[in-house]
C-alpha cells in the first residue's frame, strides 16, 4: 500500500496587513474646469486637477460630449466620490493617485 505523508510547515501570522493604517479617499468637493478637467479637494486636505478627456466618449462617458453634462459633476454624499446624475461615478482612490502623481 502507498501511503502518502503530507509536511506543513506553519508560518507565523502576518501582522503586516493589521497594521497597516488603511485611509479612506473621501472626496469633499469639485468644481468643474476646462477641458474635460475636475478640480477636487479630499478630507485630508490633499487638493489638484485631474484631467479626464481620455475617457470622453468611450462607454458610458459618451455623455461627457455634452459639456453641460459634465459640468453637472457633484459629490455623492453617499459615496464621497464624482458622480454625474447618479450615472457615471469614478473611484475616488483612482482620483486620488491622480492627484497625488500630479503632486510628485
Amino acid at each position: 500500500m502507498l501511503q502518502t505523508t503530507k509536511s506543513y510547515t506553519k508560518f507565523p501570522h502576518s501582522t503586516k496587513c493589521r497594521d497597516m493604517e488603511f485611509k479612506r479617499a473621501k472626496i469633499t468637493d469639485c468644481k468643474p474646469r476646462p477641458n474635460y478637467r475636475v478640480w477636487i479637494r479630499f478630507d485630508d486636505g490633499l487638493e489638484g486637477e485631474v484631467d479626464l478627456s481620455d475617457l470622453v466618449g468611450k462607454g458610458v462617458f459618451e455623455a461627457w460630449e455634452s459639456l453641460e453634462f459634465f459640468n453637472n459633476v457633484r459629490v455623492d454624499p453617499k459615496t464621497d466620490t464624482l458622480t454625474w446624475d447618479d450615472e457615471i461615478d469614478l473611484d475616488p482612490y483612482v482620483l486620488r493617485e491622480k492627484v497625488l502623481n500630479q503632486k510628485s
